[in-house]
């Protein structure tokens, strides 16, 4: 994520707290369209539009958010809560209780709902740290955000990139594999992989993961770009 989308997810948040919607959602929406890798970012945006009443948009965004991140609890309860404002009882009655078969309660320890806010702070912590540019201690709260929440591949993502730009190469290209096998449809993951490989002097492993990426998305530019950068050749776009 360049800077200026960073601030948008900043600003996005912020507006969000303070229940500045309309606000929000301008700048949540931007995120959303140029880096849809973010179950936080659909979370919001559903709950936005749930309040303005548009509860089909607030169905797909919480959907979304699941889809990135399956185990995202929030996002779960409050598509069941659309489902049940839609009418549509069992499926609300469905994705509750899986909801809550996910994240037993166990005596002593944190439920499903709370890890993925605490995850999520650790995360919103360790972007503070990247932008700064004080990569360990962003590694180091990406670490602690996946230990409250192992499925976020979002966060994961953050992890792989923080090592690479501690100049860990070796975890970097362990946490892009990591993301391959869990969440292979993660296009933005698979672009970031090969660019690690690419850094590692894995040029011919860099290029078949971009042009993977491009043998499902033909119009991806950013695989087209690298592609170009390392092989001379068209890529499959101007």
């Amino acid at each position: 994520m360049d800077e200026v989308l960073r601030q948008r997810l900043t600003l996005g948040r912020s507006c969000f707290e303070k229940k500045q919607y309309a606000d929000a959602e301008r700048y949540l929406s931007e995120v959303a369209q140029k880096a849809p890798q973010y179950a936080d970012v659909f979370n919001m945006l559903g709950l936005i539009f749930h309040e303005q009443g548009q509860f089909a948009r607030s169905q797909r965004a919480f959907e979304q958010a699941l889809s990135i991140n399956p185990g995202y609890t929030e996002a779960a309860l409050n598509l069941a809560v659309i489902y049940n404002d839609l009418g549509r009882y069992e499926e609300a009655r469905a994705v509750y209780q899986s909801a809550l078969e996910r994240n037993p309660r166990v005596e002593g320890e944190l439920d499903g709902f709370v890890r993925g806010k605490v995850a999520n702070l650790y995360a919103d912590l360790g972007d503070v740290f990247a932008q700064s540019g004080l990569w360990d201690r962003a590694r180091e709260e990406y670490r602690r955000a996946l230990e409250q929440g192992p499925t976020f591949v979002d966060i994961r993502l953050k992890l792989a990139n923080a090592c690479r730009e501690a100049g860990d190469l070796e975890a970097a290209e362990a946490e892009f594999a990591r993301l391959a096998e869990e969440a292979p449809e993660f296009i933005e993951a698979q672009i970031q992989r090969g660019v690690t490989l690419a850094a590692s002097g894995k040029r011919d492993a860099a290029r078949a993961v971009w042009e993977d990426v491009l043998a499902r998305r033909p119009d991806h530019r950013g695989a087209q770009m690298y592609l170009r950068l390392t092989t001379g050749a068209p890529g499959g776009g101007p």
